[in-house]
């Protein structure tokens, strides 16, 4: 069961939708004087190098944060305005390209905290230049004010160990809590918190068909315990049922408990196997994921509505690209 490892997938179409949505989360969660408490089920090693083995190896970030940085460089100033197809005509020169693209706010506010990471991209707004990635523990502890507290959990021993360190690097104290636990079962530890206001993220790596039953059986306890929290959870939209089966469930039971969610995926190329000159089939890899959020802000939906079709219009791999936004409660 610990086989998988988030560093091989770090940066890709996926965590560009997961961190552009936490990002827009975290701005206005912490807005409010009253303490927050941040709870990651599955905290993953908190920080990856995009020039590392296992993040080279997969070659996955090319196709996500590094794709949505090129890709923007080769869009007219007017057709990154109007929200256009990107077409390919090269700019007069790179920093040009960078500062012409009509970024969506909340894609603005993730390439920020990009650059709070990497002072040469900052700098260039070459994308050579990227070279660490933040997972979701180290956006979360971004946003955080004094009276906050993040709640971090991570079974993996090796992510775990790094999770540990990279975290104590930041020297926040106590304000960071990790721990070698499963985050499905520590969350009932800390609902509801003692402040009355939390956000959840549950992003397991679904590498077992059982974490999908275990994540709308934990999204179920959770808002059974405490109604009121924002909980916010990834799941990849493979050929599988149990992947079409969770965002249903998860509808199913915020519509029941009588609280509203917010449902936005993310779809780059088809899913369907195609075979390579020699007759091999080639799988097509992760073609799309989505984001469920129950108690969302009132200020996600139109975050999204103007982020995803840039997303679609930089990250597309072929013509199925898309993305749905859809709402309730």
């Amino acid at each position: 069961m610990f086989s998988y490892r988030h560093a091989f997938h770090a940066g890709n179409h996926a965590d560009v939708l997961k961190h552009t949505t936490l990002i827009a989360l975290m701005k206005y969660l912490t807005q409010k004087d009253t303490a927050l408490t941040v709870i990651d089920t599955h905290a993953g090693a908190g920080l990856y190098r995009l020039d590392g083995d296992y993040t080279e190896t997969s070659g996955e970030a090319s196709q996500g944060i590094l794709k949505l940085l090129s890709a923007s460089k080769t869009v007219p100033v007017q057709a990154a305005r109007a929200g256009a197809a990107p077409k390919n005509v090269a700019p007069a020169t790179p920093d040009a390209a960078a500062s012409s693209y009509a970024w969506a706010p909340a894609l603005q506010d993730y390439l920020n905290l990009l650059r709070d990471l990497n002072p040469h991209f900052a700098q260039t707004s070459d994308p050579l230049h990227l070279k660490i990635y933040p997972g979701s523990p180290f956006i979360e502890q971004k946003f955080l004010s004094g009276r906050d507290k993040l709640k971090l959990f991570e079974l993996h021993p090796t992510d775990y160990k790094s999770l540990a360190g990279n975290i104590e690097q930041l020297g926040v104290g106590r304000q960071v809590v990790v721990a070698r636990e499963d985050g499905f079962e520590a969350l009932k530890t800390f609902l509801p918190p003692p402040a009355r206001r939390a956000m959840v993220l549950c992003d397991p790596s679904y590498e077992m068909k059982t974490d999908y039953l275990r994540v709308s059986s934990c999204m179920a306890d959770a808002v059974k315990r405490f109604a009121t929290g924002t909980y916010a959870v990834w799941y990849p939209i493979i050929p599988r049922p149990e992947a079409h089966d969770l965002p249903r469930k998860l509808k199913t039971l915020a519509s029941k408990a009588g609280r509203s969610w917010l449902h936005a995926t993310l779809t780059v190329k088809s899913s369907k196997l195609t075979l390579d000159p020699e007759g091999e089939v080639v799988r097509p890899g992760l073609p799309a994921s989505g984001m469920f959020i129950i108690n969302p802000p009132h200020t996600l939906k139109a975050d999204l509505q103007a982020a995803l079709p840039q997303m679609v219009q930089l990250l597309a791999q072929d013509r199925h690209a898309g993305f749905t936004l859809d709402h309730g409660g």
